[in-house]
């Protein structure tokens, strides 16, 4: 078998990747170009800790083959923080201790902040609803659901207003 040349557009950078057909978006993302930050779980689409946006919507990347990203849109929790500055979703995690092992964080924090932007005034309800693919098995999402109320209402250190 033989590799393609892939270019994938990721957190605003292209990368040009050779990759067999039949590797994963997961795999390319962190074997290939380096970015480590979306965590490989189950590889069977269960835990959603390899979540990432693709064209804006949440998918689990290790169900997503790489060459089925070409000419889309790849963002990653890496491509989240700007100019050195985290998304309030990051904040929100981190002032709500809503990260205990961290394995699972990076899916629910891409997860949350889509659902948000989709939806910014999700009821609680909604919030658990939006994230019943993600699994945390250290929080008991307590402190997760806190974390995106929080960012929802705009009660973020610094925050005058929700993302």
């Amino acid at each position: 078998m033989k590799k393609l040349m892939l270019s994938l557009a990721v957190n605003g950078q292209v990368y040009d990747v050779a990759a067999f057909p039949h590797r994963t978006l997961l795999e390319v993302l962190r074997d290939d170009i380096g970015l480590t930050g979306t965590k490989r779980g189950c590889d069977d689409g269960d835990c959603g800790a390899c979540t990432v946006l693709l064209d804006g919507l949440p998918v689990t990347s290790c169900l997503v083959l790489a060459v089925d990203a070409v000419e889309k849109t790849i963002t990653t929790i890496e491509g989240l923080a700007t100019a050195g500055q985290l998304h309030p979703m990051q904040q929100a995690f981190i002032e709500h201790g809503a990260l205990q092992c961290g394995f699972c964080t990076p899916g629910l924090i891409v997860t949350a902040k889509q659902l948000l932007e989709e939806k910014p005034d999700s009821s609680d309800e909604e919030i658990r609803a939006g994230l019943a693919g993600n699994l945390c098995r250290c929080t008991g999402y307590v402190q997760i659901l806190a974390a995106v109320a929080a960012c929802r209402d705009g009660q973020l250190a610094g925050q005058t207003e929700a993302p």
